[in-house]
């Protein structure tokens, strides 16, 4: 309790302090105090940071500066999972760099959805199959938005916003030239999701996971 207590107040002073440079040179000093703050408290207090190597400083800074809008976000999945029992999956958390809860934001049923450092819709993580998918592709969804910053949100809002014009314009071309072998939602979803560059570089990863486990 003690230790956790310790890297909270640590972690979420550390977080206020990067988060409120960041945010100043913006002119939002006060709100990037705020949620890098909040976010340093909640992950200090359940040890998601693993600070045995570089990954886990690095991510903390990223959280707290660059990738801030996602974290914005991550807070609104750690709100909804405590309103919906999201269930925390604390041994896919600790020292791991992220937040897995097996239920929360899930707004498509089946599948998890990462919003910067938090996974939701985890499902059961003690079947190998979703554990992989936390590992092996929903991860690789908190580094883009690290990595990418700002930039992965409107890329990837973007592309799911084109890919459904694309996709329901090439559904109605289909339907005026004969083909019916298709639904809309199955055009729309093909476009925005599955041809999505980010979800592809996921699957990329799981899959070659995948091989490299079997093999």
């Amino acid at each position: 309790m003690i230790r956790r207590l310790v890297e909270a107040g640590v972690v979420g002073a550390g977080g206020a302090l990067v988060g409120s440079a960041a945010g100043s040179l913006i002119g939002l000093g006060v709100p990037a105090t705020v949620v890098a703050g909040a976010n340093g408290v909640v992950s200090g207090w359940r040890g998601v940071y693993d600070w045995r190597c570089s990954t886990g400083p690095v991510a903390a800074v990223l959280d707290s500066s660059w990738a801030l809008v996602t974290t914005t976000g991550s807070l609104g999945s750690h709100v909804i999972a405590s309103i919906t029992r999201g269930g925390y999956s604390a041994s896919m958390s600790e020292r791991r760099n992220r937040h897995v809860y097996s239920g929360g934001f899930t707004p498509r049923r089946g599948f998890a959805v990462t919003v910067g450092n938090v996974i939701s819709g985890a499902g059961d993580t003690t079947v190998e199959s979703r554990r992989r998918l936390v590992d092996d592709h929903e991860d690789v969804h908190v580094w883009q938005a690290r990595i990418l910053g700002p930039i992965f949100p409107l890329v990837y809002v973007g592309w799911l916003a084109l890919g459904g014009v694309f996709g329901t314009v090439g559904w109605l071309r289909a339907r005026l030239g004969g083909d019916r072998s298709s639904t809309l939602w199955a055009s729309i979803d093909r476009c925005a999701y599955w041809n999505n560059p980010f979800e592809r570089q996921a699957y990329l990863r799981a899959s070659r996971a995948n091989r490299a486990t079997r093999g």
